[in-house]
């Protein structure tokens, strides 16, 4: 390079070049984090729906029955962990609260959920529980990684305790976002009851070793993901439970103690969105957005300082001219 702004421009054309994959691939995923102060409330219902009725232990169509799900981070316990784990942790404190058409609490299930901040993977520490029993989760839950890859992925189910495979069935398209589209059935399977009951005069705690009858749950679980963030922007379950044997049920086999098809309520579909749509162009900024643009850019200027270094090394044809003018005397 001869002159000197051909030389700055190969510089920088340099430079964009290698900030290109360096801010993809080392900064995007040491800065892409889940924030450990997020709080979120998501409220689900089922219309219509069978729900037991525990007075007279007996099952009944009701008009709706309502779950109001929220998702609290716990940023003291996050930093707790974070000073042995050496890592970025969040701590979320969930609970699913679980009502009937009058208002009234049928169940609560408090959870701590404790995750990786930029992998989502579950982080196993102290304080690890579903309705305050320690369980040791394996795979995700609420949410899935950061660039969500077109394959099924390992699911906690919170009821089970246990975690099984959720399968990618597809891509659609959701409220206007291409979207991933993902199943879990989870068949026939004895699980523990809720601690918080409204049974009369029995602790939840104790009903299966006091009557007999024991708890059991099936459901289809979907999700549509915004893979760009990992975040779900709907979700369903079609969910049943039984009762089934004991003394309880008075010499019945079973009885359904709640079935319905649980869909998210519409307005929250819409805020869940708009929220996604936001988080999603941040973390294009990093991944597609500004690595193309450092690389387009870093070539436009390359090109620019060729162009310029050639142009300076085409002869003059003023003096090509001079030159070939015989000399008079």
């Amino acid at each position: 390079m001869r002159s000197r702004a051909g030389l700055v421009l190969v510089a920088l054309a340099v430079f964009l070049a290698a900030l290109s994959p360096l801010l993809r691939w080392y900064a995007f995923p040491r800065l892409a984090k889940v924030p450990a102060g997020q709080y979120q409330e998501m409220v689900l219902e089922a219309k219509p729906a069978t729900l037991l009725d525990y007075g007279t232990l007996q099952a009944k169509k009701v008009e709706k029955v309502t779950i109001v799900q929220t998702l609290k981070g716990n940023v003291e316990e996050s930093e707790r962990i974070e000073r042995t784990a050496g890592r970025d942790i969040v701590v979320w404190d969930s609970l699913s609260y679980i009502q009937g058409p009058d208002g009234a609490a049928v169940s609560q299930i408090p959870e701590r959920y404790i995750f990786d901040a930029h992998t989502q993977e579950p982080v196993h520490a102290t304080g690890e529980s579903v309705d305050g029993d320690a369980v040791r989760r394996e795979g995700i839950e609420f949410k899935w990684p950061f660039l969500t890859e077109k394959r099924d992925y390992v699911y906690f189910d919170a009821q089970a305790r246990t975690s099984a495979p959720i399968h990618y069935k597809g891509t659609r398209q959701f409220r206007g976002l291409e979207v991933y589209y993902f199943e879990q059935t989870i068949p026939w399977t004895k699980v523990p009851y809720p601690k918080k009951m409204p049974i009369p005069g029995i602790d939840a705690s104790t009903l299966e070793k006091q009557t007999g009858t024991t708890r059991w749950y099936t459901t289809k679980r979907m999700f549509w993901v915004e893979p760009v963030t990992g975040a779900p922007v709907n979700g369903e379950e079609i969910h049943r439970e039984e009762l089934r044997g004991g003394s309880l049920l008075g010499g019945r086999d079973k009885v359904t103690a709640f079935a319905g098809h649980v869909k998210m309520r519409p307005d929250y579909v819409d805020s869940t969105v708009e929220l996604v749509t936001s988080q999603r162009r941040m973390v294009l900024l990093m991944t597609s957005y500004l690595p193309w643009g450092f690389l387009v850019t870093g070539a436009g200027l390359l090109a620019l300082a060729l162009w310029r270094e050639a142009r300076s090394r085409r002869p003059d044809p003023a003096g090509v001219a001079a030159a070939a003018e015989p000399l008079r005397v």
